[in-house]
Parts: structure tokens; sequence; C-alpha cells
């Protein structure tokens, strides 16, 4: 029995045929479990509830009554679980999607066990809280063959398909460079000292799940975990996939070969940074910039950031968009566009049609898989002070420093 099997309370069955299941045949009804009912979770239940009688709610499971909220009351007929491993080893056979919307730390454990028994998973982003970790999920997917859907929901927004039109019909020519930015400067909060007890509607333990163990402080739980490197992966974690979605979906990217570090804050070993730069270079002769902070270039170029996230610059003039819209520089902008997107039936409803024998969900781990990579290895770049080569393949870096931030040490009970 693997060491998670072990985990299970005693409970023999889930480990020993995990490893061995593959994605189950589709039924007419989609037989789901959600895994963190507060905050974005309780956005996919609504989302998904709107899609029933094809949607099903069968178990529900969160640490925290409190933030829980009233998804219980909501939906009575579905199981209450304060721990995940115990609802899917109970409640494997009658489950048949799962959707995990946990704090960065505690993405890859159940998302990595719902795989093995073949569930189909809907994961929050980032997918995971390492490269490694987003590798190892991307990888399983395609192996059990299960319908997978990363959170990037505004992958349907109209601006952004737009956007992409705009690139992939070659309106402003070759693209050379790309500026994302998150422009924001939530970070480098205080590190807190006090202990309160922990709120008796909170099951901690489960809650720290298989990051450091530290006491219990409301600076951190419920939501200031973000900008811990121990438990979130900051700004850039919080906001990059969706940011970074429009670039790779329009270029098609896929891995760097090289990860620069800039500049930014100075490094802080607790807490994720206000600002910084790295950028990514591609074998297209494309470098693409990311950045927590507004980047220098808008004023040079005299362009406006406001609702603004990506500056696409090409042969033949510019792109500058954000999620609601999109402004071509150096082209008519009434020139049509030659490539048309199909337009999504819905975001959450994409993954259950997946689910039951259709097309790929657009955000599908083969495609945000990469994407959250490089997005974790702009924190790792910006954690080591120094850029690397990055061999995708090998999952290899240059830096020895950055090398040793890609793959966590799980505690006992949680190695894989």
């Amino acid at each position: 029995m693997n060491a998670l099997g072990e985990l299970i309370l005693g409970t023999a069955g889930l480990a020993l045929g995990a490893t061995e299941a593959q994605a189950q045949p589709p039924r007419s009804r989609v037989n789901i479990a959600v895994i963190g009912i507060g905050g974005q979770g309780a956005y996919s239940i609504k989302e998904l509830a709107k899609l029933q009688p094809t949607t099903n709610f069968v178990a529900l499971c969160d640490v925290d009554d409190k933030q829980a909220g009233k998804a219980y009351e909501q939906f009575p007929g579905a199981k209450k679980f304060y721990d995940w491993r115990v609802m899917l080893d109970q409640m494997g056979k009658d489950i048949d999607a799962v959707v995990i919307a946990t704090p960065d730390h505690t993405h890859f454990h159940p998302a990595r066990q719902a795989i093995l028994m073949g569930k189909h998973v809907y994961l929050e982003k980032p997918m995971a809280h390492s490269v490694w970790e987003v590798r190892e999920l991307t990888k399983l997917a395609a192996e059990k063959k299960v319908a997978t859907q990363l959170g990037v929901q505004r992958h349907t927004l109209p601006a952004i398909h737009k956007a992409v039109e705009v690139i992939q019909s070659g309106l402003i020519g070759k693209v050379t460079e790309v500026h994302s930015w998150i422009g924001s400067n939530r970070g480098m909060v205080p590190v807190p000292t006090d202990t309160p007890p922990v709120p008796s509607t909170l099951k901690y333990d489960l809650w720290l799940g298989p990051g450091p163990q530290r006491p219990y402080t409301p600076d951190i739980v419920p939501y200031k975990w973000r900008f811990f490197w121990d438990y979130g992966t900051g700004e850039a974690g919080n906001w990059g996939c969706h940011i970074l979605d429009i670039p790779f979906w329009a270029l098609g990217l896929t891995y760097p070969t090289r990860v620069n570090f800039h500049d930014g804050d100075p490094l802080h070993a607790v807490t994720t940074p206000t600002k910084f730069h790295v950028s990514f270079q591609y074998e297209k002769d494309l470098t693409l910039h990311w950045y927590q902070g507004t980047p220098a270039i808008l004023k040079e170029k005299g362009l406006e950031s406001k609702g603004m996230n990506n500056l696409f610059i090409g042969e033949k003039g510019m792109l500058l968009c954000g999620f609601d819209k999109a402004e071509l520089i150096g082209v008519d902008p009434a020139t049509p566009t030659s490539v048309k997107l199909a337009k999504s039936p819905g975001f959450h409803r994409e993954w259950v049609e997946a689910i039951q024998g259709g097309k790929p969900a657009t955000c599908h781990f083969g495609y945000s898989g990469p994407m959250t990579e490089t997005v974790l290895l702009g924190n790792v770049a910006f954690r080591a002070q120094e850029g690397f080569d990055w061999d995708a393949s090998k999952l290899k870096a240059s830096s020895v420093k950055a090398t040793a931030l890609l793959r966590p040490k799980f505690p006992k009970g949680w190695t894989v």
C-alpha cells in the first residue's frame, strides 16, 4: 500500500485498486463531489447546479464549517465530510467527478488520488503548489484518460476570444515580445506572531494537510495563506494562469527553454513579493515577460494600463488587451480577422460534456499544465534570484538554487 493509502484511517480498499483505475464510462447524470466548498468552490457549485439534472452533488467536503457557508443546507442529499481521504474511500463507487477548490498546498494530493481512481477532475488554479506536482498531475490525467479542467473560467470571455483571433489571424505580424502583468502590490504581509485558539468550526490539522506545521493564526487562515510560500504561490499563482492564458492560447505556447530573473522586491523567505519581473524565452524567437506591477514599457509607448494585462508586440503592430477589452495599435481596427473561435457552451458545461464523452474541455490539463508550470517557474526564478536554462523534457533547471525549489519535501504519511 502506498503512503497516501495508509492515511485513509485504516481503510484498505482505496490504495490497492486505485492505481489500476481508468476513467469510468459516462453516465447520463454526473455524480460530483466537491472538496473546498467556500470561495471558488461555492462558485463552481453554483455553476454546476445550473446543469441539473445532468449534474448531481453526492458529497461535499470542507475543513471549516464557517467557510463552507450554506452549501450543506442547499444540497441536503449530499453526504458531508471533513476529510477528503475518507470521502473518496467511503464513496468512491458513487463518485464520477471531483471539484477541488482548496488552498494551493492541498491541490495535489486529492487531485492525484481522484485521478488514480479514474475520477474526472475540475481543479482550481494554480494546478498545484510546485512545478513537479503540476507535471505529475498532467501526466497522470493523460494516462488515466480522465476529463479535466483548470479553473481559468475567463477563457470564455469575448474580449479574450477577440485577442486570440487577432493574434492568430496575423494582423500584427509575427509576435516577438509579450508583456503580461498583474497590477497588484499584495504580498509581503507581516509574519504573524499571535497564536489564538483554533476556532471550533475549523479542523486545522486537516487544513494544514501536507504543508509545514505552524500554529493557527487568522492572519493565514482562511485567506492570507496565499501570500506565504509554505501554502500559497502569491499573486503570480493567483492571477498568472488567468492572464497568461491569453498568450498561451493565442501563440500556442507550451514550455519555455529559459527563465530569466530581472528584478523585484528583496527576497523574503516566508512571504511572497509585492513586485517582480521575470521572463521566459521560447524557441520561436519569442520572449514572454511576467510582472507583478505595471511594466515600464507601457509608459515608454504611451499606453494605458487600466483594465489591461497583456501587450503583444508584433512586426506590423501591437495588441493591448485585458479580460474585457482588446485594442489594436498601428493596425486598422476594422480589419477583419480570418480566425473565428467557437463560442463556449459554458466553462463548467465544457467539463461536464467532456465527462459524458464529448471533446476535451478547453483548459484541460494537457493545455493548462504547461501554462501553470510556466507561472510557477517564474516564482522559482524570483526565489532563486537568478535565471536558468529549462529542460522541460527532463524537468531540469541549470540552477542549483532553482532545482531545490521544483519539488516539495512531503512530511511522513504524505510522501508520493
